[in-house]
């Protein structure tokens, strides 16, 4: 029974993985647009659509997909991850006996931390490779030379300590809270369908990764936008606000954040983020579901055991 259980995580992981990057490549200029809106305060337009144009306009065409190796890279690492330790948790804790909606916040979240204790660095690279070259608007941002991911890891290292590696992380945690409530959403309303139908169609997959992606990013999205600040770390800080991912350092951002563009400052962006991650997210489950589906039917492995 365990090999069939391992055996059946590596599928979820490897199809969660397979998913996300689908999913991240399409819809990749939105999240550009957003970390430019979190990053850059000092940009004048406010809409998606007009800093797309500005950053084709300014940089070339191709700068929307700027960092899109080590995004992918990251994010499949970062999935691979997440899903691996989902499902492993889920089979053990749950057993054969039908999964709860605490049962699933509960993994969900156990398996987020595993994931951004593992892959913070990678996210910290990607962060600021993302944002190397870009003409900002704020000039208290040191502008970075990395050649590509293994260099980035060497200077960030040499330069600011191994720790800064770790930058964001305290967020981050915080922010595992997303993925959990999402995957409570996604499981609860799959859960709630499958009882008025036998199977569900890739519509209703969409609609439902859709939904519960666009509540999760919503109630978590001021700590996004911290978090990208930490990630990226050129911002020129307070000096005794150094320690990067304090709590007084969070509260310290949020506040600038409200002090200077009122509460909304803590959502600015968040319609790039809610049009990137509510596609990606719905596409990713899709893009899961049916592999995995076309995996254990291909495998002879029928789904029903585990549920």
């Amino acid at each position: 029974m365990a090999s069939v259980l391992s055996y059946e995580s590596l599928v979820h992981a490897v199809a969660g993985a397979v998913g996300s990057v689908t999913a991240m490549t399409v819809f990749f200029p939105l999240d550009t647009a957003r970390l430019r809106l979190q990053v850059d305060e000092k940009r004048k337009s406010k809409t998606t659509h007009m800093v797309l144009l500005e950053i084709i306009k300014e940089e070339g065409l191709l700068a929307p997909y700027r960092g899109w190796f080590p995004v992918i890279s990251s994010l499949c690492c970062s999935n691979f991850v997440y899903f691996y330790t989902f499902n492993s948790l889920k089979a053990v804790w749950v057993k054969g006996q039908r999964s709860t909606t605490g049962k699933d916040l509960v993994v969900g979240f156990v398996a987020g931390v595993v994931n951004v204790l593992l892959t913070t660095p990678l996210w910290v690279v990607n962060t600021r490779l993302k944002l190397q070259g870009a003409k900002f608007r704020n000039e208290d941002i040191v502008p970075t030379n990395y050649k590509g991911i293994i260099d980035a890891f060497h200077q960030i290292i040499r330069d600011e300590g191994i720790s800064a590696l770790w930058n964001g992380t305290f967020p981050s945690l915080l922010l595992v809270f997303n993925p959990a409530i999402q995957f409570m959403f996604y499981e609860g309303l799959k859960r709630q369908l499958l009882k008025k139908r036998m199977k569900l169609s890739s519509l209703d997959v969409f609609i439902i990764g859709a939904v519960a992606k666009a509540i999760a990013t919503t109630l978590t999205y001021p700590m996004q936008t911290v978090q990208s600040i930490l990630r990226f770390g050129r911002h020129r800080l307070n000096p005794e606000n150094r320690t990067l991912g304090s709590l007084r350092n969070i509260l310290y951002l949020l506040h600038q954040r409200v002090r200077r563009f009122g509460i909304l400052g803590l959502y600015k962006g968040l319609e790039a983020k809610l049009l990137q991650t509510v596609l990606t997210a719905a596409l990713m489950f899709l893009v899961y579901e049916k592999l995995t589906a076309a995996t254990f039917t291909v495998m002879g492995l029928k789904r029903a055991h585990t549920h």
